[in-house]
């Protein structure tokens, strides 16, 4: 690492980007430099730690892969660092607010651009290079058991000669583990910021196994419930398919932006042990994004299936109802044969029944045989007519 020198106070940085008060409202004033700490307050002076006050997790200074102090606020890790020769500063926050920004941005010399990306976030995955300062976008992915469902956080990580800043948006990823694995491991921690952002980037990819594994397992549970004709599975399966375009954005770049990366180290001097981590880095990121396209393959496939499986239950469905309607035309037929059949004679025997002095052949002898012979011929020949349709 080569040798550090010490920084002078800068003036304060006016950063175009910031959002303009309307007119007419009353001026917000630029935040002061920081200065060394004198016992009071400075600007920054945001308490750090665990748990406690502000949007600082944690903020330390290491010397030779070595844990040396743990400041209470970011003036005091600006001071500390000043006077620490190689020294690093190593600074986590978790949805920082655009002073505490601006007081990083004024102490490192932070790029306009990458301190507006890291306040607003929503960023995608990318890697950008501003002078000696190293600008680097990830985001993280945890699976949630219970919904079934994978929940992404954003990180955003500034890597510079002598420090390293994390701001994260979201509860993933959980940088407490990674600096504790840093700590442990002194001679990794001694090659400086970049075995930092290696240990980042690491834990990001680690972070995706999990989540690989919960999605294969949805992707089984569905694929039965497909065959088994849940009709609620289409919804489960556009669901997971949002979240794999989700996941792909994740993990497709960072394949770019590792190879960027290695594609550097004889320019910026990597150490070797370094490149080799990092390469590890990439071979899972390139199995985890071949993964997540087979996934995303997988799933448009099931929805073929289930489409083509919903036609064919759809189809099954219409014919039955066919079958049903045409035996029920078959039985309708049937009765109304046979109500025409004896329709005829009842016509007959109402007519002839019909008590009026006037009638012809109310007084022929053989009107009662001529009559019954009538009703019998009409029925037969009715008989004979829907048989012949096929009605009977």
């Amino acid at each position: 690492m080569p040798e550090r020198r010490a920084r002078p106070a800068r003036p304060p940085k006016k950063h175009s980007w910031r959002r303009q008060p309307p007119a007419g409202a009353p001026a917000v004033a630029e935040p002061a430099p920081p200065t060394a700490d004198d016992g009071k307050s400075a600007p920054g002076d945001v308490p750090a730690g665990n748990g406690r006050a502000g949007s600082i997790v944690q903020s330390a200074l290491y010397r030779d892969g070595r844990h040396i102090a743990s400041p209470g606020s970011l003036a005091e890790t600006f001071r500390q660092l000043r006077e620490t020769p190689e020294g690093m500063a190593w600074i986590g926050l978790q949805r920082p607010s655009e002073s505490e920004l601006l007081s990083l941005a004024g102490e490192f010399d932070l790029h306009e651009l990458a301190v507006e990306d890291a306040l607003e976030a929503h960023q995608r995955p990318k890697l950008e290079r501003y002078g000696e300062t190293l600008f680097v976008v990830l985001r993280a992915a945890r699976y949630l058991d219970a919904p079934e469902e994978v929940d992404f956080g954003e990180l955003h990580v500034f890597v510079g000669r002598d420090f390293v800043i994390t701001v994260r948006h979201g509860a993933a990823p959980d940088l407490s583990a990674v600096r504790r694995r840093m700590e442990e491991d002194p001679d990794l921690l001694a090659l400086g910021p970049e075995a930092v952002l290696y240990a980042i980037l690491d834990a990001v990819v680690d972070g995706y196994a999990p989540v690989v594994a919960g999605v294969q397992n949805d992707i089984d549970e569905i694929e039965t419930e497909v065959f088994r004709g849940d009709p609620e599975v289409s919804r489960r399966i556009y669901e997971l398919s949002r979240e794999m375009v989700e996941f792909q954005r994740a993990t497709r770049p960072l394949v770019g932006m590792l190879h960027a990366l290695m594609a550097g180290f004889a320019k910026y001097g990597t150490d070797e042990e370094l490149q080799r981590y990092l390469r590890d880095v990439a071979d899972h990121v390139t199995h985890i994004s071949e993964r997540v396209d087979g996934f995303r393959q997988a799933l448009t496939d099931i929805l073929t299936v289930n489409a083509t499986l919903v036609t064919q239950q759809q189809n099954a469905e219409m014919r039955a109802l066919a079958e049903a309607g045409f035996e029920q035309n078959e039985e309708i037929k049937k009765i109304s044969s046979w109500a025409a059949i004896l329709f005829a004679p009842t016509l007959v025997g109402t007519i002839y029944g019909m008590n009026f002095d006037n009638m012809p052949e109310l007084k022929w002898a053989v009107g009662y045989p001529f009559a019954i012979l009538l009703m019998a011929a009409v029925c037969v020949s009715l008989y004979f007519i829907f048989k012949r349709r096929h009605w009977l």
